[in-house]
C-alpha cells in the first residue's frame, strides 16, 4: 500500500524513492542513469530501442545513436577505458555486428564499468532469427545477468556496473522481448555518479598485440575462477525450497511462467545464467527427487548441467523455438507427467478470421519504387528495413533478406554468377546504408559490379519507430548537427551514376529504375521521401475513386495500401474500389496506375 501510494507517473526525473510503472527498457535506463552512467550508445532495433531513447531525457548522460552497433560498443568501450561508466545497449542480432570489438574487450577490460544490454527476441516478433546471447556471454567468458522484471531490470543493471569494475570485464544484461515491454512496479533511487576514474596509459592491457593478448587470455581464465567462486555466494541466485518432489532451475522471465504454473515446486532461480554456480546446483539436486530446467530459447542451462554429471530433464518436454508463455509451460510439465493437459479453446476456424498481414502504411515513400521493381520484373535483393515487407503479396518484390547491409553483397554475388549486373537490384534503407551499406557499396566500386543500387531514403529509422539518423541531421539529445549526403557519400565512393529521383513520383521511379537496369554500368538510385508516420507529414490531399467509372479490375489493389479496398455496391454488379480518406494522405501512387484514370484528388 505504501508503495502504490508512492507511485508516480512514468517520469525520468522522479524523485528517489517514489515507484514508478515503467518497462523493462525503461527500468534498465533509470538503473544506469542511477548508477552514474556518463555516456550510453546504442543503434535502434528491437526490443531495444527505447532503452536509449529513455536515457537521452537525462542531462547527465551523454547520448548518442551509433552509426552501428560495433561503432556503438567501440564508443562505449573507449568511455570506460577512459574512467566513465558507459553502457551500450543493442538487440541480440547487433551483437553479431559488435562481436570484433565484443570479443577483444573481454581480454582488455575495462577501467570504469562496461555494461552491454542485448535484448533478445524469442518468437521472432521483429528479427531474422531467434539467437541466444547468453552463448555469446559463454563465448567471451564474461558474466550474464538475466533479469525476470522491470524491477530486476533496474536492479541488476546497477549491478552489472559494480560487477565490471569488481572483475575488471564488460557484463552482459540480458533481456527479452517480454521483459523489455513489460511494465511493473520500480521504486526508483538517487543518482550516484562514482568520481570518474583515473585513465592510466597501459599497452599491455588494451594494446592487444599477440605478445600482450596472450597474457590478457590467461588473465581472462583467471578472472573467470574468481567469478565463478563469487556466483557461488551471490544471492542474485536463490534457492526457494518447497515440495521436494520436484525441483526446478530457471533465469530470466521463464521463473515467473514457472512460478505461476507450479508454485509448489522447490525452485532454484539464475540471476546470473553465466557463469553458473555448478557446486550449490548440485546441492540442490541433492535434495529433490527430479530435476528440470525450464528456460527460453537454447538448452544453455541444460547443457552444462548434463557435462557436470547432473541427471536433468530439460527441452525433452519444453520448445526450443519461440517464447514460452504460462500455457507452454503447463503443457510441458504435462509432457512430463508433472500436471494435467490443460484443454484447449475451441479455435476459431481460420476460414472466418480476417488476414491482416504486416504491410505498408498509407503514404510509405517505399511503395511506388518497390512497385515499379515489380513492373520491370527485376531480380532483387533486400535488406532489413520497413520495406522488407514488399517481400510479401501483392508486392512479392525483394527475393532476400539476410543481415544488415548485405543486399549489395547478395546482389553482387549474383552477378559473379551469372557475368551480367544487368536486371539486379540491392534495396536499402537509409539508416541501413548508414550502418553497413556503405562498405558494400565501396566493393562494388572496387570489383567494378554493373548492379542498381536503389536506396529508400525516408530520412529516419522507420522500422523501429522513427529515430534519427546521420542524414537527418539531429543526434538522439535532439541537437542540430551536420546532415550527412547519401548522394555525396556515394561519389565519394567511387559511383559515378548517381541518381536522385522524388519516391512518391512513380512514373519517375519506374523510368529511372528502367534505365538503370539496362545500363551496363554500376548506379546508384536514391529515392527520397519522407516517412509519414515519423515525420507526420501529409503527402497531399487525399484522394477518391469515381465509382461510376470504376472498372473493378483491381489494378490499385497491387500496390498493398491499406486505404483502399474493394467492394460491390448493392447499386451495381461489378465490384469498385474504395479509398478511406480518412487515411489516405495522398502519396498519388495509386491514382499514377489507375488505367482509366478514375481515382483524383
Amino acid at each position: 500500500m505504501e508503495e502504490m501510494e508512492s507511485l508516480e507517473s512514468t517520469s525520468s526525473f522522479a524523485a528517489p524513492g517514489t515507484v514508478q510503472f515503467l518497462s523493462g527498457n525503461e527500468a534498465i535506463a533509470r538503473g544506469a542513469y542511477e548508477a552514474g552512467v556518463v555516456v550510453a550508445t546504442a543503434y535502434p532495433g528491437t526490443p531495444s530501442t527505447e532503452i536509449l531513447e529513455a536515457i537521452t531525457q537525462y542531462p547527465e548522460v551523454n547520448a548518442e545513436w551509433s552509426i552501428n552497433e560495433k561503432v556503438a560498443l567501440e564508443v562505449a568501450l573507449g568511455a570506460a577505458i577512459g574512467g566513465g561508466r558507459a553502457l551500450c545497449s543493442m538487440k541480440h542480432v547487433g551483437l553479431n555486428v559488435a562481436s570484433d570489438p565484443f570479443m577483444t574487450a573481454a581480454y582488455t577490460g575495462v577501467n570504469a564499468g562496461l555494461v552491454i544490454v542485448v535484448c533478445d527476441d524469442p518468437g521472432l516478433y521483429s528479427s531474422q532469427n531467434e539467437q541466444d546471447t547468453r552463448f555469446y556471454g559463454r563465448f567471451a567468458q564474461v558474466p550474464v545477468l538475466d533479469p525476470a522484471d522491470a524491477q530486476e531490470a533496474h536492479d541488476y543493471t546497477h549491478l552489472a556496473f559494480e560487477l565490471s569494475e569488481r572483475f575488471d570485464t564488460p557484463v552482459i544484461v540480458r533481456s527479452t522481448t517480454r521483459v523489455s515491454h513489460t511494465r511493473g512496479l520500480v521504486r526508483c533511487r538517487a543518482r550516484t555518479a562514482p568520481d570518474a576514474r583515473p585513465y592510466r596509459k597501459d599497452p599491455a592491457k588494451y594494446v592487444m598485440l599477440p605478445a600482450y593478448a596472450r597474457q590478457r587470455h590467461a588473465e581472462v581464465l583467471h578472472r573467470l575462477e574468481r567469478l565463478i567462486a563469487f556466483v557461488e555466494t551471490s544471492d542474485l541466485n536463490v534457492e526457494e525450497l518447497g515440495e521436494t518432489s520436484v525441483g526446478i532451475i530457471t533465469a530470466g522471465a521463464a521463473y515467473l511462467y514457472a512460478k505461476e504454473v507450479m508454485p509448489e515446486a522447490s525452485f532454484f532461480k539464475l540471476g546470473l545464467s553465466y557463469p553458473l554456480p555448478l557446486n550449490r546446483l548440485r546441492a540442490f539436486a541433492a535434495r529433490v527427487e527430479r530435476l528440470l530446467v525450464i528456460e527460453e530459447g537454447e538448452p544453455f542451462i541444460e547443457e552444462q548441467l548434463r557435462a557436470a554429471g547432473l541427471a536433468v530433464e530439460g527441452k525433452a518436454h519444453f520448445p526450443r523455438t519461440g517464447e514460452l508463455t504460462p500455457t507452454i509451460v503447463l503443457e510441458g510439465l504435462a509432457r512430463a507427467g508433472l500436471r494435467e493437459m490443460p484443454e484447449r479453446d475451441e479455435a476459431i476456424p481460420a476460414e472466418d478470421v480476417a488476414p491482416r498481414p504486416p504491410i505498408l502504411c498509407s503514404g510509405c515513400p517505399h511503395r511506388a519504387p518497390l512497385y515499379a521493381l515489380k513492373r520491370l520484373r527485376a531480380r532483387v535483393t533486400g535488406d532489413i528495413g520497413c520495406y522488407t515487407l514488399g517481400a510479401l503479396p501483392p508486392l512479392e518484390t525483394l527475393e532476400t533478406c539476410i543481415c544488415m547491409g548485405a543486399s549489395l553483397g547478395t546482389a553482387f554475388g549474383m552477378e559473379k554468377v551469372t557475368g551480367d549486373g544487368r536486371g539486379i537490384v540491392a534495396v536499402i534503407g537509409d539508416s541501413t546504408f548508414f550502418h553497413s551499406g556503405m562498405t558494400g557499396l565501396l566493393d562494388l566500386v572496387y570489383n567494378q559490379s554493373a548492379i542498381t543500387v536503389l536506396i529508400l531514403d525516408n530520412e529516419t529509422v522507420g522500422m523501429t519507430g522513427g529515430q534519427e539518423t546521420p542524414g537527418s541531421g539531429v543526434t538522439a539529445k535532439g541537437t542540430v548537427t551536420r546532415r550527412a549526403n547519401i548522394a555525396d557519400v556515394c561519389r565519394a565512393l567511387g559511383v559515378e551514376h548517381v541518381y536522385e529521383v522524388d519516391a512518391f513520383d512513380f512514373d519517375a521511379c519506374f523510368d529511372l529504375l528502367k534505365r538503370e537496369l539496362a545500363a551496363d554500368h554500376l548506379s546508384v538510385i536514391i529515392a527520397r521521401g519522407p516517412c509519414v508516420t515519423a515525420r507526420k507529414v501529409a503527402v497531399g490531399r487525399p484522394y477518391h475513386v469515381v465509382i461510376d467509372a470504376c472498372t473493378g479490375c483491381k489494378l490499385c489493389l497491387r500496390v498493398a495500401c491499406p486505404s483502399i479496398t474493394f467492394v460491390q455496391p448493392e447499386e451495381t454488379r461489378r465490384g469498385v474500389a474504395l479509398i478511406d480518406d480518412r487515411t489516405c494522405l495522398g502519396c498519388s501512387v495509386c491514382a499514377a496506375i489507375c488505367p482509366e484514370e478514375v481515382i483524383i484528388q
